[in-house]
């Protein structure tokens, strides 16, 4: 089983003179959709930002066929999505040399929840006060803390440390780019277990992990959590839906009597599931929605 997190950015080093830019607006719960399917049609890069989807392609090759491809697939997503993105799609010619350049200019740093500041690691951003930078590569992996999910946990996460500081271990199951269990070990966790069965995540996590000063407190295993034999005070999974709903009687067990879970990568009509399969001794704490994606937070209790 393949722990896919919701949010998806993906690049690989290129070289051309020209690219072909493709900028569209969707419904946000469509986003992971597009971008799946245009990394499929041969985009190196997709960047996903609030409503919309930037995709590239070389030009060289980049024909009436790929266009056509994609209306169609667009037209077929408007009989599920509601919001109809024909109308809103737009190719742009792009003349850069270099690729890496080019791709980088769409990032910057983003104040994240109360106390983060996300930035990519080019870049050397004035500290805000009070803000905890954490330096995350946009690659092949996933997590940026650009994506509504990403910051819906770093949200629960800050409340429950801020309402619990004596939190000592953690457990994040679908690390992605480990931008979580950077994030918990930053705020003083001292033992943060992070797991991905995906090789590419785990090495984009272990280079995060080393870049942002926090390998003696963060550990990262392919291991399953189904392998991991104690509870912990504190379990984030940034998931979808489906895998949260396939993994709930193993998270309940990982969650220590008295701890927390915080759950995202869950549609506004999957909360009703998602929410039956974490019943008493679990208590639903807090929800919070944002661009048609759910975050939640359970105490057990003791």
């Amino acid at each position: 089983m393949r722990y896919a997190p919701c949010r998806r950015l993906w690049h690989k080093k290129t070289v051309t003179t020209s690219w072909l830019q493709l900028s569209l607006k969707a419904a946000p719960a469509a986003l992971d959709t597009i971008a799946n399917f245009l990394i499929e049609r041969g985009s190196p890069g997709v960047v996903l930002k609030e409503n919309e989807v930037r995709a590239f392609f070389p030009s060289a090759g980049t024909g009436s066929t790929l266009k056509g491809d994609i209306r169609r697939f667009l037209r077929g997503i408007n009989e599920i999505y509601p919001e109809d993105t024909r109308h809103s799609l737009r190719w742009t010619v792009l003349k850069d040399k270099n690729w890496n350049d080019s791709w980088r200019r769409f990032f910057t740093p983003q104040k994240v929840a109360k106390g983060f500041l996300i930035s990519p690691p080019w870049l050397s951003p004035r500290r805000p006060l009070r803000r905890k930078v954490i330096e995350i590569e946009p690659g092949m992996a996933f997590g940026t803390g650009s994506h509504a999910t990403t910051r819906g946990c770093l949200e629960f996460l800050e409340e429950v440390i801020r309402t619990c500081p004596r939190i000592i271990n953690a457990l994040d199951v679908g690390t992605g780019s480990g931008i979580l269990a950077i994030a918990l070990a930053k705020m003083g966790v001292k033992e943060v277990l992070a797991l991905d069965n995906d090789p590419i995540a785990l090495k984009v996590a272990r280079t995060n992990v080393r870049r942002n000063g926090v390998g003696k407190a963060v550990l990262l295993t392919n291991s399953g959590p189904e392998r991991i034999n104690r509870p912990f005070r504190l379990v984030v999974a940034n998931l979808t839906a489906d895998v949260i709903i396939g993994l709930a009687s193993v998270l309940k067990k990982r969650v220590a009597r008295g701890g927390y879970l915080i759950i995202s990568g869950i549609l506004g009509p999957q909360v009703e599931d998602v929410v039956g399969c974490f019943k008493k001794p679990f208590v639903l704490i807090r929800q919070k929605s944002s661009k048609g994606w759910v975050t939640l937070a359970f105490n057990k209790e003791a």
